[in-house]
Order: C-alpha cells, then sequence, then structure tokens
C-alpha cells in the first residue's frame, strides 16, 4: 500500500477479511503513527493508545488514543492525551489500578536525546457523557526517577501489592549522544499507589530493553525483552513474587532491536509477539534510531557498552506460543508478512514498510486483539476469532 493507500483506509472501521480474521486501521490525522498499547476495560470496550506526530524525536509527537466500544464496527474519533510544545512524548501504558483509576504513563524527552527522557503519569477517565472518549485528571512528572528512564511494558502487581512498572535505563555518558549502548533493564516501584518510586535494577541486563513481565501458572514469573544488539529475544526470571529478577539468557526467539509484547493467554501458555528476525538474517543498517532529525549535535556517538545494531528488517510479524513459560516457542503464527524496511522513519514517502511495535491481549471469549505499527503511516488493529491458538 502507498501511504496515499494507507491514510484513505484510516477510518477505524472494522472489516471481517475471514472467517476468523477482522481488520482495521485506527482513525489518525498525523502523518506518523506508531508504538500502539492496548487496554480492556470492564464493560469490554478496547483502548488503543499510541504515539503521532510528524517524525519520532520532534516536538509534536504526542499521545494519542481511540476506543472501540463494545460491538460498535469502528473505533472512535482520535483523541489527543499529551500537550507540550517543546517534548517528544512517547511509549504510552495504560494501568487500572487494583484500588481504582485509570493511569497513563508515557515518555517525554527533547529530541533524540532518550538518555534525557522523564515519565509522566497522567490520570484518565471515560466521559460518562461519551464512552468513547477519555478525560484526563491529574498529572504529574515521576522526577524522583533519574533522567533517561523510558517505559513501555505493562504495569504488574508485586506479591504485596506494590506496582511495578518496567522501565529501560538510557544512561547518559558525558558529552556524548544516546545511541542505545548503555541501557539497561530496571523496575520502578511504587508502594503508595503511585505517590512515589523507587528503582530496582535488573541484573546484568546491558542492551534488554522493553521488559514485558508474564505471571506463569506455578506463580513464577518470567519477563521478555527486546535486545540492542539485534540478536534474541531475552528471558528473565523472578521466583518470589517480583521482588528479584535473575539476570535475561536469549530464549529461541529472534530479535530485531525492535519491540515486543508478551502475555500469558487462558490456557496457561505465553504468547509473545515479534518479529522473526535479527541482525544475522539482514544486512540492513542504520546509523541511528533519529539519524533524520533536523538540528546540529556535533558530540560522538556514546562509546562503550553493548554494540546497537539498527535498521534490521522489521517483519514478518508473529504470534509465538510457548507451553514451558517462554524457555521455547514451537508455534508460531505470522500475522503479516512484508518487506519490513525501516532504513528511514520518514511516514510520507513511502520507504518505511515495517510492521512494528505490537501489543496483544486475550478476551474473555478467546478472542486475540493486536495493533501495530504498519509503515510508520498507522496503527493497524487485527482481531482472530476465540481458537486462534489451537496446536496444529
Amino acid at each position: 500500500m502507498s501511504p496515499e493507500d494507507i491514510a484513505n483506509s484510516m477510518t477505524g472501521r472494522i472489516a471481517q477479511v475471514s472467517a476468523t480474521r477482522a481488520e482495521a486501521f485506527l482513525p489518525s490525522l498525523m502523518v506518523q503513527n506508531h508504538a500502539a498499547f492496548l487496554h480492556l476495560f470492564e464493560d469490554g470496550a478496547l483502548l488503543c493508545t499510541w504515539f503521532a506526530g510528524s517524525l519520532e524525536g520532534k516536538s509534536d509527537i504526542s499521545i494519542h488514543a481511540s476506543i472501540l466500544a463494545p460491538d460498535a464496527q469502528g473505533w472512535g474519533a482520535p483523541q489527543r492525551l499529551s500537550h507540550d510544545p517543546d517534548h517528544s512524548e512517547q511509549n504510552p501504558v495504560i494501568f487500572a489500578a487494583p484500588e481504582g483509576g485509570l493511569f497513563l504513563f508515557h515518555t517525554s524527552q527533547p529530541a533524540g536525546n532518550q538518555d534525557q527522557c522523564r515519565i509522566r503519569m497522567v490520570a484518565l477517565a471515560r466521559d460518562p457523557a461519551d464512552p468513547t472518549s477519555l478525560t484526563e485528571g491529574e498529572a504529574r512528572y515521576l522526577d524522583e526517577l533519574p533522567r533517561g528512564c523510558f517505559v513501555r511494558g505493562p504495569v504488574t502487581l508485586r506479591t504485596d501489592g506494590a506496582w511495578l512498572l518496567p522501565l529501560f535505563l538510557c544512561v547518559p555518558q558525558p558529552g556524548q549522544r544516546w545511541n542505545g549502548s548503555h541501557d539497561l533493564a530496571a523496575i520502578a516501584v511504587s508502594t503508595n499507589q503511585g505517590r512515589n518510586w523507587q528503582i530496582e535494577a535488573v541484573p546484568e541486563s546491558l542492551g534488554s530493553v522493553h521488559m514485558s513481565p508474564v505471571t506463569l501458572p506455578d506463580g513464577t514469573r518470567a519477563a521478555f525483552y527486546r535486545r540492542r544488539q539485534a540478536d534474541a529475544v531475552h528471558r528473565s526470571v523472578s521466583t518470589d513474587g517480583g521482588y528479584h529478577w535473575s539476570a535475561p539468557e536469549p530464549t529461541d526467539l529472534p530479535n530485531n532491536n525492535s519491540s515486543i509484547a508478551a502475555t500469558r493467554i487462558a490456557d496457561g501458555r505465553v504468547a509473545v509477539i515479534c518479529n522473526l528476525a535479527s541482525a544475522a538474517d539482514s544486512t540492513a543498517r542504520r546509523q541511528s534510531l533519529y539519524d533524520e532529525l533536523d538540528g546540529p549535535d556535533d558530540r560522538p556517538d556514546a562509546q562503550g557498552g553493548c554494540q546497537p545494531v539498527w535498521g534490521v528488517s522489521r517483519a514478518p510479524l508473529a504470534v509465538c506460543l510457548s507451553a514451558d513459560g517462554g524457555q521455547t516457542f514451537p508455534q508460531r503464527i505470522i500475522i503479516e508478512d512484508g518487506p519490513g524496511t525501516c532504513l528511514s522513519n520518514n511516514s510520507t514517502d513511502g520507504h518505511n514498510r515495517e510492521l512494528s511495535y505490537p501489543w496483544l491481549l486475550e478476551g474473555p471469549d478467546g478472542s486475540l486483539h493486536i495493533a501495530y505499527t504498519y509503515h510508520r503511516r498507522a496503527i493497524k488493529y487485527v482481531r482472530l476469532a476465540p481458537g486462534w491458538a489451537a496446536t496444529e
């Protein structure tokens, strides 16, 4: 599809493309749409949040949202949820607190300087007069966390009820430009419902980012990671309810330094959605994530740490299933395939063909809901009918 074809398809209307699959391109007036996150309300409505604007890292990038009402044939009008004209606001995460309240967490950074990022927390509520609209309440930056914190994974609860917000730390290197080489995994912990936070590090996690934790049937917790080194999805484990985590180790899933997401489905298996690609599969490379941003920055790239790999193709997109807690993934269901070209973040010229940054959740009826970036131009939604995870 050309950028114009995609734009004309961004109506939010759901099309039944087969007996087991429905699709839609979410509505948006922005030229770039990326990093979807899904949340299911108790009444069955589905919320999708993402970031949108002209180009990742630019100050017109903001958080946007749309709601799919129960039994609706299309997604509601897009709504902007962040409004800082001087920062790029990215990577939304939605959390429904067990104590009550709905919260949005997202990043806020100056241009491509991820090592200067702050995390913002915003109270949200559905508008009683229009259940497809959200209202914003109290908002604040989590300034007790150091600059350089980034979010992408879901908030979970520790066994004592503490909130656990997965982070990756873009550790600043004085006089050098962020390039991902010193990124580490960590968790922000709040024992008072988000009023205060402290950081707990994941050991030996250099290059492991986008931590996506799930609780296994035996109570063990497993977390899955994107890798800056573009080698393999990594996994770590907590056997004490989320207090401590093991060092990440590789699974049999490849990773291309692009986002992943994990969940546990009703039959107890772990589902990870990711690109089945790694640096070993593709010679495509780019200098950095933000090499298209305008503006002078004569600092050298950060040295040391790990060697981040950028530009590996972001396709195919697949849901991968594991019956051993996420150690191996023998069943891999292709959701969509294509060139996956991501040597440019530009959404207007059609050079970007990535299928990336996915999210997934299973509904109470067994349907699988998926949202992902389509060519950096749109957020695509796919719903698979119950029975999608049947073993072959």
